[in-house]
């Protein structure tokens, strides 16, 4: 909320900065042999919450930084460089891991510190507007949220991302759950997990040039139903290798309609309300995220792996209603 009232630049410096130091001191700790549990939470802790304010006030940074026709290339670009990171992250901290157990800390904190450095370049004034006087926190939470609310638009993207997250998440760790009752090897669920992200970069990646060439409307129904099939083969695949193709096709699905979703988002959203807009998307999709792995694990347990995928297949014919009986709002808020 704060992005919204301060400088986001220093903002983003600082969180940077505070990032880094949190790392660090467990780099330090870690790397002279005096590790303290409390002290890795509270550094954890500190890091997330960092991160997140990075985030809130980097969400308002497009529009100083973008021209209006380059939004969907550049949210296309930020979503492969998530899906990028997923994909080679893992790795890379084993790899790191094998040298010594400081030396991926130590890479953290340095990523921070770059991350710093390249915010502290930036030449773009990201002072957000303002209008009147500055007001609580809470004031500024619920104007966001009466925002958002009151936007039929962005009402659609909160219950789209909200549901779809969920879902997604629910069949990521059915697969993981399920393989592993099969007797899977640890290396052939990573195998699952790679196969999804590599979908997903390629999705990313193709995300702009298939925005431009299909109807916002059209993409959003399109991959909505396409999801519907996808989940339901999950129900009967019996191979690491059908779970990760399955897993594959959903993610390329999904980054077209999060580009055109987010970049109508910022064009619907004034720059005074950006940091709130985002704030609130990202908590209503990140928020049941966090519920995934523990659901999965409990309808898997109880009911078994092929009915909680068909139960995820229904539910993504629901949201592929919903999609299709919202098709005219998008539509008319496609730039």
């Amino acid at each position: 909320m704060f992005a919204d009232r301060w400088p986001r630049k220093p903002m983003m410096y600082a969180a940077a900065l505070v990032a880094a130091a949190a790392m660090g001191s467990v780099f330090v700790a870690v790397a002279l042999g005096h590790v303290v549990l409390v002290h890795v939470l509270v550094a954890a802790v500190v890091e997330q919450a960092a991160s997140a304010t990075y985030g809130a006030a980097a969400s308002g940074t497009i529009r100083r930084l973008v021209p209006p026709e380059g939004y969907t290339r550049a949210i296309g670009y930020l979503q492969a460089r998530d899906q990028a990171v997923q994909i080679v992250g893992p790795t890379l901290g084993g790899a790191l891991y094998q040298l010594a157990r400081w030396v991926p800390l130590l890479a953290d904190a340095v990523s921070f510190l770059l991350v710093a450095v390249l915010s502290k370049a930036i030449r773009a004034d990201l002072k957000p507007e303002r209008e009147g006087p500055a007001t609580s926190f809470t004031r500024d939470l619920a104007e966001g949220l009466r925002f958002v609310w009151a936007e039929p638009f962005l009402r659609f993207v909160v219950v789209w991302t909200a549901g779809i997250n969920a879902l997604l998440g629910a069949l990521y760790f059915h697969a993981v759950f399920a393989s592993h009752a099969q007797g899977a090897s640890p290396s052939s669920i990573g195998l699952i997990l790679t196969l999804a992200g590599v979908g997903g970069l390629l999705g990313a990646l193709a995300a702009p040039w298939l925005v431009r060439r299909i109807p916002a409307a059209r993409i959003v129904t399109g991959a909505s139903w396409a999801m519907v099939p996808t989940a339901a083969g999950l129900a009967f695949a019996s191979r690491t290798w059908a779970y990760g193709l399955l897993l594959s096709g959903v993610s390329l699905i999904v980054p077209s309609v999060v580009v055109v979703l987010q970049t109508r988002a910022v064009l619907t959203t004034p720059d005074r309300l950006l940091a709130r807009m985002g704030t609130v998307l990202g908590t209503a999709g990140q928020g049941v995220a966090v519920l995934a792995p523990v659901a999965a694990g409990v309808l898997v347990a109880a009911y078994g792996g092929r009915t909680v995928a068909l139960g995820c297949a229904g539910a993504f014919a629901g949201l592929a209603l919903y999609a299709t009986a919202r098709a005219g709002l998008v539509a008319r808020e496609a730039p």
